[in-house]
Formats: structure tokens, sequence, C-alpha cells
């Protein structure tokens, strides 16, 4: 993503994978002939493109095709790598088809499928062919991202942390021995990628690493030309490869890179956050980007305008606000009137960072949870499913252009227009997108029986403060066709034989639609006094006045052949439309698969719906019970539920064609989460003891680093972690020398990137630790005074320097900021000289590392994370019972560890949610949660904002025995630090994901630590 905002070059390598084995559905849309009115005449689609590799996925200057078929990409970005448990995976993709998405834009992580050199690992939570089913299963194309640089918010920017410190040439250039760690990485990701290939029955459109194909590495820029060059060279090795599919970029503004030139890719992109990454103040707005229609047509015109990432939440810094001020900056009515902008602007392609990942304010929350966000994303995408003539549109013009003509100097809006069928769009906002105020307006519009101002019945169209509307014209629903509706389309098709519209409105506005119903003793009108029927016999429509004050679902008309409904936006939210499986390979994909659908009114979610003969069964989940509503087609009589009949199911009756019935939850009074108590204790800072012995600890001896900066000062010695292998987490080192009497203190620089921490021992006596205070530097320079009696005259004397390490940091004006130092960059005694300096971090650093499920970044160098003390199975019988509230020993400042079980009975067929919560205080301590080895959370006190940290099932054992540890480091002398830690269940849903496989290995005996 565009981070703060980094440069990250990645062309998005469209995996439209799957292999389409079948022609496609044949799409139910109205192609009735519409009257030539004004200046509108029916346009043949442009010329076709393609990279003359496959004709399977083709654009033109609107949409990619698809076997044929134009597609409109409303995609999400999802992060497996933050989501360890591939069982969960299938849970992230059906809720976002759910939602109504047909795409999911998936980041791999170079640094941890490639941890060392030789080493190549998708074994386990990395395999990328669980991937790719899943999404398949869900029916989600795929658009790939693998770098090799990613951002991500992840340490590097995914670039293996061994590249940083062995590589002498400029990183993310055509440097030779740059290229020469990378391509074993690319290799592996080719070969996983073109099987599943859409040219080849699988999910992938478009691949996107730091090319142009799939997504080319990542927001970067094209000169100097070693960059463009190296994205040539990203580029050949996937066409060397059999990647066919487009190769795409995502710059990160508005830098016209890799369009033309060397290393261009085949689709353009562009990435966009509006509001930034400050979530302080949530309701203080940017307004929107008025220039992307006109960019798109000034740089790339001849493809269709592709938004590879487009904000859909914000991270959250050390002591931020916190994600749910994120999720409030990026809320329903930030999508509401940003993403519609980006309509407005016509883009076609669109991904929204992120929908799944860590928490980020997201529309799927951490915890996998649904948010208010969530429910705004299904309105937009049900109606983009619904809407095929908004698949191809021109931009006709705005209110600033003169292309629309408005009455209301307040409102903004801006017309597409479909060439072909002359469906008009009209996309509605205020002017100042800022505004909390109200306004209203109307507008006039070229239709196919004239022109006509909107609305007809009543003053005018109402916008709400940060509110945005498209206003139709001359729309098709099924083999029906609507006039114009200033109410908001929700769904709109074919359900059985009949023509089905879903509109929704806030109850505090008025709505109307226009459309031609069959005679008024064909069917049955709604008979509620918020709802008026007008006749317009001269255009043979009936006209539908929505009054202030409806909430609810309402029938509005209903015959044989035609269903129109009206709802609250809530009450819309509260429907979904699951694709009918087909037949073909495909079936689960939307127009490719199926076109068949129901509505399911009611549940917290529908995952899948098939239809056997005249029975409905519908899987998904509750958090709580509901009155079921369902439109189906009319041979339905009966519907299950998670596999069980609806028992008190209502069959359509009279001229009401809803079945209803009720869902009802498992009971939850017996949900009860243990307490964390019993806690055993032991000291995880031997290095500070006279008689630890460091003599088979990696002496630093390197006088040479790839690093940037080099030393500061000191002797020459190189103090780097990564230079030794100990890329990732804390790492201890030991200074010794000889002292004569006269040393009193030592000057140190150290580095452990942005909120990190250090501590300073000399012996077993304690100095400070640095920073501080609740600042966030990523590097200090300090004088650490010797204490009063510490240095030991005529003997060896050591200083031990405990650093962390909160990553490495990602590319931003240069890629070179990835051999940022993790370290000592600097070291001097007030006199004399240090003999040797030795260091240990995770056990057997990058190369040799033991535990390979978990991967490399889940241990580092602290002594209780060498010996495994965080794995289930250790023996800590004879340890020392002691409350983690009671915290260290005397107060003392150091690092500890604490380790308790518990065990969990969870309902079956449940879902719940789980986290574990700190409370929140500001006390001077930094802790590492570790459950059932997962290290799964880091908590500051100082600076915070996270005290909660989900934990998923397939890490927690949902019925069995869990072991949690916490490696708890205390900053300072004589402070109070006394942590405590609840388990929160976040939710309880009934129905859920079904069986999660747990892969926790056991503690084995480890070497010499």
């Amino acid at each position: 993503m565009l981070k703060a905002r980094f440069s990250l070059a990645f062309s998005t390598l469209f995996l439209l994978c799957l292999v389409l084995l079948t022609w496609p559905v044949t799409l139910r849309v109205s192609t009735s002939s519409v009257p030539d009115f004004g200046s509108q005449i029916a346009f043949a689609d442009p010329p076709r493109r393609s990279n003359g590799l496959t004709d399977v996925v083709q654009w033109d200057n609107y949409t990619l095709f698809v076997n044929g078929q134009r597609i409109l990409l409303y995609s999400g970005e999802f992060h497996a790598f933050r989501i360890p448990v591939p069982d969960l995976w299938l849970d992230i993709f059906q809720k976002m088809k759910a939602a109504g998405l047909n795409g999911v834009s998936i980041y791999t992580h170079w640094g941890l499928s490639h941890p060392a050199p030789g080493v190549l690992d998708f074994d386990d939570w990395r395999d990328l062919q669980s991937l790719f089913d899943s999404a398949k299963a869900a029916g989600l194309f795929v658009v790939l991202r693998p770098g090799p640089y990613i951002n991500a918010e992840t340490t590097a920017g995914g670039i293996a942390h061994w590249v940083t410190s062995q590589v002498a040439g400029e990183l993310r250039t055509n440097a030779t021995d740059y290229r020469a760690t990378w391509e074993p990485y690319i290799q592996a990701i080719i070969d996983a990628t073109v099987p599943n290939q859409i040219t080849n029955g699988g999910p992938i459109i478009a691949d996107g690493c730091n090319l142009a194909v799939q997504i080319v590495d990542n927001e970067y820029t094209q000169e100097p030309i070693n960059r463009a060059v190296y994205f040539a060279e990203l580029e050949a090795a996937f066409r060397a490869g059999g990647v066919v599919v487009p190769l795409t970029y995502n710059d990160p503004g508005e830098g016209s890179n890799f369009i033309n030139g060397t290393g261009a890719v085949d689709i353009y992109g562009l990435d966009s956050y509006p509001q930034g990454f400050d979530c302080s103040n949530p309701e203080t707005w940017s307004p929107v980007k008025l220039n992307y229609h006109q960019y798109h047509q000034s740089v790339n015109p001849s493809q269709p305008f592709y938004m590879p990432e487009f904000q859909g939440g914000s991270y959250d810094p050390w002591a931020g606000p916190g994600y749910d001020a994120c999720g409030v900056l990026t809320g329903p009515n930030f999508q509401d009137v940003f993403y519609k902008q980006n309509w407005a602007s016509n883009a076609k392609l669109m991904s929204f960072y992120m929908v799944y990942g860590y928490d980020y304010g997201a529309a799927i929350r951490e915890n996998r949870a649904l948010s208010p966000k969530f429910d705004e994303l299904k309105r937009q995408a049900l109606f983009l499913r619904s809407s095929p003539e908004f698949r191809k549109t021109n931009w006709i013009g705005d209110t600033s252009t003169g292309g629309v003509s408005v009455n209301g100097t307040e409102a903004f809006v801006t017309l597409l227009r479909n060439p072909d069928s002359g469906t008009n769009f009209f996309i509605a906002r205020q002017n100042d997108s800022t505004s909390t105020a109200s306004v209203d307006f109307t507008i006039t519009a070229q239709t196919s029986v004239g022109t006509l101002t909107l609305p007809r019945t009543s003053s005018s169209i109402a916008l709400d403060g940060r509110q945005s509307k498209v206003i139709v014209t001359d729309y098709s629903f099924g083999s029906s066709n609507l006039l114009y509706s200033t109410a908001t389309i929700f769904f709109a098709g074919r359900i059985g034989s009949r023509d089905v519209l879903f509109l929704f409105g806030e109850s505090a506005q008025s709505h109307e639609a226009a459309l031609k119903l069959g005679p008024s003793n064909s069917g049955a009108r709604a008979i509620s006094s918020s709802v008026k029927f007008s006749s317009d016999n001269a255009n043979d429509v009936t006209t539908v006045t929505f009054l202030p004050g409806i909430t609810g679902l309402v029938t509005v008309w209903e015959s044989s052949s035609q269903l129109v409904l009206f709802s609250d936006p809530v009450t819309a939210a509260s429907f979904w439309a699951p694709v009918i499986p087909g037949s073909s390979d495909l079936s689960q994909y939307w127009q490719f698969g199926s076109n068949d659908t129901v509505l399911v009114g009611g549940p917290y979610l529908v995952r899948n719906a098939t239809i056997k003969n005249s029975e409905l069964q519908l899987t998904g989940d509750l958090n709580t019970s509901v009155a079921l509503t369902v439109f189906a087609p009319s041979n339905i009589k009966t519907v299950t539920w998670n596999g069980v009949p609806v028992s008190d199911l209502k069959d359509a009756q009279g001229k009401s064609s809803a079945i209803t019935g009720h869902l009802n939850m498992k009971a939850t009074s017996s949900l009860r989460l243990p307490q964390l108590s019993d806690w055993k204790f032991a000291d995880s800072l031997p290095e500070i003891q006279p008689t630890f012995n460091d003599a088979n600890w990696i002496t630093a001896n390197h006088t040479t680093t790839n690093i940037i900066p080099p030393p500061l000062f000191g002797d020459g010695r190189v103090l780097y972690g990564c230079d030794y292998g100990f890329c990732e987490g804390a790492v201890v080192w030991r200074g010794h020398f000889n002292a004569t009497g006269a040393e009193t203190s030592v000057n140190l620089t150290i580095s452990g990137g942005t909120a990190f921490a250090a501590s300073v021992w000399i012996n077993d006596m304690f100095i400070k630790s640095t920073p501080s205070d609740s600042s966030t530097p990523s590097q200090t320079n300090e004088i650490f005074t010797f204490p009063a009696g510490s240095v030991k005259t005529s003997q060896d004397n050591v200083v031990t320097v405990v650093q962390d390490s909160t990553g490495i940091d990602e590319s931003s004006s240069t890629a070179e900021n990835s051999k940022s130092p993790r370290g000592i960059m600097g070291f001097k005694l007030n006199t004399g000289e240090f003999t040797t300096w030795k260091l240990q971090g995770k056990l057997g650093g990058y190369t040799g590392y033991p535990d390979r499920t978990r991967g490399i970044f889940n241990e580092g160098g602290l002594f209780g994370e060498r010996e495994g003390w965080h794995l289930p199975g250790f023996d800590t019988s004879k340890w020392q019972t002691r409350l983690l509230s009671e915290g260290l020993p005397n107060q003392d400042p150091g690092i500890g560890f604490f380790v308790t079980t518990f065990d969990l009975h969870m309902p079956s067929g449940t879902d719940i949610p789980i986290s574990f919560v700190f409370d929140d205080d500001s006390a001077r301590y930094r802790a590492l949660l570790f459950v059932n080895g997962w290290q799964y959370g880091r908590r500051v006190g100082y600076l915070g904002p996270q005290i909660k940290f989900p934990v998923h099932q397939g890490l927690l054992n949902y019925n069995g025995k869990n072991t949690v540890a916490v490696a708890l480091w205390s900053l300072d002398a004589n402070a109070t630090v006394s942590p405590k830690i609840t388990l929160v269940a976040d939710g309880f849903i009934d129905g859920g994901v079904g069986h999660i496989a747990l892969n926790n290995p056991e503690w084995s005996p480890r070497s010499s630590s």
C-alpha cells in the first residue's frame, strides 16, 4: 500500500487465473432498443487489446474482458500471512463474496517464503495452492501481488531480511547481486501461479510484482533507469516462466510511471489514500480528489481506469488513537462519498486496501467480525453486480463542465452514460464533500421519453452531509425497464421467472422511481400512506413516490413477472444475494458460472445457497435470532438453514411471494471463558549474571557492511545483528573490556526501528533503558554512566545491551532504506577499548531457526525464546509460582517469562472470536504474547495504543488445552509493572466456519542457546 506514502512499485499480474472451461453464461440483460434521444447513439466496442500471449483476458478503454465478457473488478486486499490458519481463508473469502465483491488482491511475502539463501518455504500457511483453491471455491478472481517488494506495513516491505545485509548493490534495481536474490523466489511464485491462471482454469486474472503484470513490485518510480530495467527484468522473468495474464503496476500517486518506456506494464494503475493515515481526528475529512478522470484520460486513455489500492482504512502508529478511530475516519459515509467519486471518475477496476489483514479499521475487522463498513461495501457491490450497463460508460461531464444541468449550487453531479443502451448514471454528492450539512437539488436528464426534471412528484432530491447517490435513467433489470429512480438500487435482476428491483433510501428523505408496471389488476401494489402511485399515461409508466418515514421492508409491487421492493439502508444491508452455483468449473462465479440468485433477509451472513428440486439450502451465520425473509423462484417450497429445515416456514401465500420463518440462535448463557491464573515464572535474562558464559556466542568481528549507514563511531567493528544472521526480534549484545578503574561510562548509539527500546547493564548492575520517555525514535544516542562500584578493576567487565527491533524500514524515498541498521551503530568507552563483542539473537539465526512451522518471524533472541519456553509442552513445573500482575520480583528491571495453561470447550457449530486483552495502563514495560507458541501480540504499555489482541481458532485449541506465555520486559528500576490479561469473547456466531485444523507443534529439546 501507499503508506506515508512509501515508494513501492508493484505491477499487478491479473491473475484471472481461473481457466474458463465453459463458455460464459449469457447475461440476462434487456437489449430492447432505446430511442435516439439527444445526440446519443450506440457505439461499437473499441478495439480490444491484449499482451499477445492470450485472448482469454483482454481489455479496452472501459474494462477487462474475460472470455469475451466485460468484467468490472470490485476487489479487496487480503493478506494470508496475517491469518496463518488456512482453514479460515475461505471464511474471509466467503464474506468478501457475500458482500458482492468479485475479486481479491493478495500480497505474497518474500521474507516469509524465502527466509534464507537457498531456502524456499511454501509449506503450511505459506502454501499458495491452498490460497488459490479457497479463492476459487468462494468465486473470487485473484490479483496476485508477489513483489518482491510489497510494503504492506511489514518489515522491510516484504524484502527477505537476509537480502538487506548480503546485497551490496542497490535494492529494487537491476543490480546483479540483487537480481540473484529475487530470482529463486519469483520462479517459485511463477511455478505456483502458472497452473492457476484463468487461462488454465484457475482464479488468477492478473499478477503484480515489482513489475507490471500480476502487480509488479509495488509503488515505485521509473527513474532512474536502473529501476525501469529492474521492472523489465521482473516482467521478462514472468513471461519466460509462462505467466500470460496481464501485468499491472500501482503508482503511489499521479506519477505516470511504467505506462510507456522501459519496464512498462500491460495496464497501469493509480493508488490513492485521500484521508491519509492520521486517525487522531476521525471526523475531519480531506476533500475528494477532483482530477482522477482527467488524469486517466491524459496518461493512459486506451486502458481501463484501474485503482489497485484505494483507501479502505488506515494503519495506526505507535501511540496512535486506535483502529476504531480509523474505522470512523474511513467509515460508511467515507465509502459512500469517496468510492462513488471513483465511479464518477469512470474507474472500472478497483480494489480496497484493505478488506482483511491486520485490523486497519477495515470492513472485516482483525477478529473476522463484520463492521458497519461491510454493509456499505455490500450496498455498493451488489448494485455494481446488478448493473451490467455500468461496465461500459462514457464520462459525459459534470457540474463544473456544464455537462450536467443541476438546480442547486451546493450539489455536484457527474454524468456517465452507456453508449449502447443510453442508460444514464448521475453520481451526486455535495460540492463540499466534507460538509455535514443537508442540501437539496433537482436535475435535468435526457431520457428515452424526452427531457425530464427530476424528481417529478417531490420538490427536490435530498443529500445529507457526507452522502452520495446514484440516480439512474433508462436502466434495465431483467426484461423490465426503469425510466428513472432517485432512490438507490440495491439489487436488480431476475429471480426465477420474475424481474426484481430492490430500492432503498434514507428514511428521513423522499424518493421516487418511474417504471412500467403491469396492469393494476395483474398484481398487488403496496397499501401504505408513505407510498404513492401516479400514472404517466403519456409515457406508459407508473411513478412511485416514497415519502419520508419508511422503515423496514415494503413490497411496492408484485406480480407474476415483477417484484419491486423498497427499504431503508439498514434493512437493505440485512439482505444477501448469494450465487446459486452453476455446473461449470466456475460454478461459484457470478456472470461466468451463474446468473441465478435469491434474496435472503435476516441472517448475520449467508455464505452459500443451493437449490435442489423445490428446496433452497442456505448455509451461513447468526449473531442473534432473526426473522427470515426469502424471495426465491416460485417452485421453492422448503428452506433449510445449515442443513436443518426451517420449521416455522410460511410458504408464499396470497399476493406475497416472500417465504418467511425464524432462525433461532443457540443458547449463549453457558459460555464462560476461563480466567488466566496459575502463572509460572522464570527469569529470562541470565546474560547479566557473573557466571554467564558467552563463549559459544558469535563474535562480532566484521569491519565492513552493506547496511546503511555504516557504524557512526567505535573502533571499526560492525555491530549490526543482521550481518551475523540475527535480523528478527531482540538481540542481546555483550561488550567485554578489561578495566583500569578510569572507565566511568559508555556512549552508545542504538537502532531498533520506530518505537524500539533497549536496556543496558554493566556487569550485573542496571544502568538505564533508552529511550527514557514515551517518544518513538528509531535510534538513540546516549551516555550510559556506570553506577558506583559497578566496574571491576583489572578484570573482565561486560556491558550488556538488550536491543529490541520493531522491524526493518520499508522503502520510502529510496529503496536503500530497507538496509536500515538494527543494532549498535556506535560504541565508545569514556576511556579504553572494548576487547570483544559477542551477540546472540534468535536460536540458529535465519539459517537454522528450529520452528519452521511458525516461521522466520515468530521468535527473537530473548533467552526464553531461544529455550522454547513459549511453546506448548515445555515443562514449567519447577518454576516459581508468580502472578503476571505481580510483575518481576522486587520491581527490578529486566525480562521474565510467565507461562500458564487453560482449557477451552467451545460449543460445536459456532464461531466465537477470542481476544487477549491487556489492562490499559501506561507502565513502562514491553511484552510479547505467545499463544500455543505463536507470537501474536506486542504490548508496549507506555505507548499503546493496542491492548486487544485477537487470536484465531486454529492457533487456539477451542476444545482442549492451550498454553499462553508472556515475555515481560520491565524498563526501569523500582517501577510498578503489573500487567493483567483477560480472555474476551468478541461475539458469538452460530454457524461459523466448520472444522479448523490445529498446527501447533510442541516443545522439543533444543541445542544450547
